[in-house]
């Protein structure tokens, strides 16, 4: 606490680094992850493919994964961003094609009664109906990211992984407590803020679920 207090400046911009690290990751998870799934859902040849290779992606060691995107995209933070968010595809594609899969026939034939097209159901039935599961796998993605993220400093992305890896070389365990202290409670803070929003969707859609 003593560290944290004497170094907050630090601390602050390095907890800075790691939310910009994390955020990025996941937004590029989220764009080609919500797209893949629904693709899979229209698609069903395409469900196995797109599920293990994004399980494959998953299992990759993340210190083997930056190894094979440094000659690529050098140190620092694209490498850590690009593995993040395919660490990240394996939960967002399955949740998305989870919670399609469960979306009510009925609100769906209803929807088609009313001359909606499949375009417009995917987009104003479908994915809304859908949207707590898909935020639930974007929750479960973005707290497993900050664990991950940690990693990252090893390849010079910055963040909080710095702290506990400037602890390990110098051998202080001050820096380590902080840095896992500061990571912890980043995830645990996400993590509440996106179940508050994944509570409210789904109250929201079933009172749409109501109205259908």
């Amino acid at each position: 606490m003593f560290y944290l207090i004497h170094r907050s400046a630090d601390a602050a911009r390095l907890t800075g680094q790691h939310i910009e690290i994390v955020g990025a990751a996941i937004i590029v998870a989220v764009l080609i992850g919500v797209p893949a799934g629904i693709l899979a859902t229209r698609a069903r040849w395409l469900e196995a493919p797109v599920i293990n290779i994004t399980g494959v992606l998953y299992t990759i060691p993340s210190l083997a994964l930056f190894a094979v995107l440094i000659p690529v995209l050098g140190l620092g933070a694209r490498p850590a961003i690009v593995a993040l968010a395919l660490y990240s595809l394996l939960v967002i594609v399955r949740n998305t094609v989870v919670g399609l899969r469960m979306v009510d026939p009925a609100a769906v034939d209803a929807a088609r009664g009313m001359g909606m097209t499949a375009w417009e159901r995917l987009v104003l039935v479908e994915i809304p109906l859908a949207l707590p599961v898909i935020l639930a796998g974007v929750r479960a993605a973005t707290v497993a990211s900050i664990g991950v993220a940690t990693i990252a400093a090893y390849i010079g992305a910055g963040g909080l992984g710095v702290l506990i890896f400037d602890g390990i070389r110098t051998l202080d365990p001050d820096p380590v407590i902080a840095g896992t202290l500061l990571a912890s409670a980043l995830a645990l803070a996400v993590d509440w803020a996106l179940l508050h929003v994944e509570g409210m969707l789904r109250r929201d859609v079933g009172t749409a679920r109501e109205a259908l």
